[in-house]
């Protein structure tokens, strides 16, 4: 046990070991492949218990991982043997209509968000889950479905509050520590701990948005026509391609509950006759399996598949960013789309768009010029099933990885070393471990995607 006299008189949070009733609920996150087991648990209640946290940890020498949603699917907001600074507990949002600016505090999920904001008709760009949480899905730089028109989440960060290694607060912004705010946009938990993120809003109110589907043997056809038909799409327009499996679960007919499927998942932000234009065109390529769209508010959108992919399934991840999908590619995606569990799928990201006009050197995302981000996850609640999902995830990759551009959206990796990250960063690697070595140059922060600081020679 740790000896806690050094962080109770300055702590008003809650601080959980093991033995404690609630230490196991405290140490479960969303993927179920995770069993870590820390020693002690700090759940912050404000800024001043996160730097009570940060400081004894330091002084303690103890390896500290920092929780906000618990998403990351390698577990790394979990430590075994040490302290996890959990700020689940940190949620609130302040929102500035006319600005269209709204700042929250890093235990919002993007579902707290996306309810804050609508109210006002307005968005920022988040995932495709809204019970992620918005440290690090940010700090991994954020894409979705407003991304092709309104760029990454870190595209639209305008500032943020961080307590920094040696305990100290401070705020990055393009005019304050602005190296510190390069670096906070794409290069992870590795810079210190995020109390506040500002973000810029967009008018977003209702979408024409859900699933198309087609028979899986219709995947070389439709994944063809799509990766022309994508990039010149108006960037009101965006899908991103999927293989699945049909859930059985509502609205989708039983009549074809476990069907193997390829196909796309809508959100169009124009008019219904740019959304119907749209839709017509995948139905003319090949005849819909199911289709379920139709105009609703973005926040039904965003949780449409929250109850399919709540917590305690086990998660393997493998992601490469995508600059054109190869008629090699295809027939890998063909080769391998027939899922081996109900829930695994794979993702095509669209990442263009908005995106491509900011600069490679204008933040730590590495790779601008890429078109999509994959994901392929391999999924299932049954532990006796993680080999089979692990597996076919790992044969799906590496078939992939030879036409990829090299390197991974940093929240779809799992932990598979240095040269993944490097490759990752690109040429923004070197700069990245400069800037951690003036603000965490012991790398107490090293529990995540680790950039290390870089070495002054001798």
């Amino acid at each position: 046990m740790i000896d806690t006299a050094g962080i109770k008189e300055s702590f008003r949070g809650q601080l959980i070991q093991p033995g404690d009733p609630e230490y196991d609920e405290a140490r479960t996150i969303f993927n179920a492949m995770i069993d870590k087991r820390p020693a002690l648990i700090a759940r912050c209640a404000n800024v001043a218990d996160v730097i009570s946290a940060v400081n004894f940890g330091r002084e303690q020498q103890l390896e500290t991982s920092i929780r906000s949603g618990g998403h990351n699917g390698p577990g790394l907001s979990l430590v075994d043997d040490g302290l996890v600074i959990d700020l689940s507990r940190m949620k609130g949002i302040r929102v500035d209509p006319e600005a269209r600016t709204v700042v929250v505090e890093p235990g919002c999920t993007w579902g707290d968000i996306d309810h804050a904001t609508h109210a006002f008709g307005l968005a920022t760009v988040s995932g495709v889950i809204s019970t992620t949480g918005v440290g690090g899905l940010t700090l991994g730089g954020g894409h979705g479905y407003l991304t092709r028109k309104y760029g990454l989440t870190i595209d639209n960060l305008v500032s943020a509050d961080v307590v920094l290694a040696d305990g100290t607060l401070v705020h990055a912004s393009k005019q304050e520590n602005a190296d510190l705010f390069w670096a906070l946009r794409g290069g992870g938990g590795n810079f210190g701990v995020v109390t506040s993120f500002e973000f810029r809003l967009h008018p977003v109110d209702t979408v024409t948005a859900g699933p198309l589907f087609w028979p899986i043997e219709d995947l070389e056809t439709t994944l063809r026509w799509y990766r022309e038909w994508l990039p010149q799409a108006p960037e009101d327009v965006y899908a991103f391609y999927l293989t699945a499996e049909v859930p059985a679960a509502d609205p989708f007919p039983e009549s074809i509950h476990g069907r193997k499927v390829c196909g796309l998942l809508w959100c169009v932000l124009g008019s219904d006759e740019q959304a119907e234009e749209a839709l017509q065109s995948a139905r003319d390529v090949a005849s819909p399996l199911f289709e379920f769209t139709g105009r609703m508010p973005y926040p039904a959108l965003q949780g449409m598949f929250d109850a399919l992919y709540a917590p305690g399934d086990e998660w393997y991840w493998k992601g490469d960013f995508v600059r054109e999908i190869t008629d090699e590619a295809v027939a890998q995606h063909a080769r391998f789309g027939q899922v081996p569990t109900s829930k695994s799928t794979m993702h095509l990201y669209p990442v263009d768009g908005a995106v491509h006009r900011v600069g490679t050197d204008e933040t730590a995302w590495g790779h601008r010029e890429a078109n999509w981000s994959m994901v392929i996850v391999g999924v299932d609640p049954d532990p006796a099933n993680r080999e089979r999902t692990t597996s076919w995830a790992r044969a799906y990759w590496e078939a992939l990885h030879p036409y990829s551009a090299g390197g991974s959206y940093v929240n779809f990796m799992m932990e598979e070393g240095e040269d993944r990250i490097r490759a990752t960063y690109g040429s923004n690697f070197e700069r990245l471990r400069e800037v951690k070595a003036r603000y965490d140059p012991q790398n107490f922060f090293h529990v995540n995607q680790n950039v290390e600081p870089a070495r002054v020679a001798v």
